[in-house]
């Protein structure tokens, strides 16, 4: 599936609208059980309320998102307009997922390519991902991905 993600990726970053029309051709399954298989942000599309959750925490995480309160359930379901439960019962019925862990997800995203392009210290990358200190930001890309940031900079390069 991994061809798939890619190219619904690429597509999205073009137009969100059209990497949903894409996606309904390729008949790609969506059903919870493959949620772990199948790109986030096209499982997000297949969901009103989850597709909000998507662009609220993007726009959030650009707007380098309350460091000091960090990520809150309840204020991101009262930005959606609806309830904590029914956000967290959604994204783990779409996503397969929380909407902690997928907004993890979606910093460690924007961290990677920070990493290799921006010559910036892990520090400052982790602010510009909305967190106060490098040293979380350095547990959740090992958690995420498996490597320290060390080697996670050389194999970009």
């Amino acid at each position: 599936m991994g061809h798939l993600d890619l190219a619904l990726w690429l597509i999205c970053k073009a137009s969100p609208e059209l990497a949903t029309v894409v996606s309904r051709y390729l008949f790609v399954d969506i059903r919870s059980l493959q949620a772990p298989y199948i790109i986030p942000n096209h499982l997000a599309q297949a969901d009103p309320l989850v597709l909000r959750f998507e662009r609220w925490a993007r726009d959030h995480l650009k707007a380098g998102f309350s460091l000091q309160a960090g990520f809150s359930l309840q204020e991101a379901a009262s930005s959606l307009a609806t309830s904590a439960c029914t956000l967290q019962r959604r994204c783990k019925a779409v996503l397969g997922k929380s909407p902690l862990s997928y907004f993890q997800d979606l910093r460690v995203e924007h961290a990677q390519p920070l990493l290799h392009d921006s010559g910036l210290d892990l520090d400052a990358i982790a602010a510009e991902v909305g967190y106060a200190d490098g040293a979380t930001l350095r547990t959740l890309l090992r958690q995420r991905l498996g490597r320290g940031v060390r080697y996670l900079r050389a194999e970009l390069r």
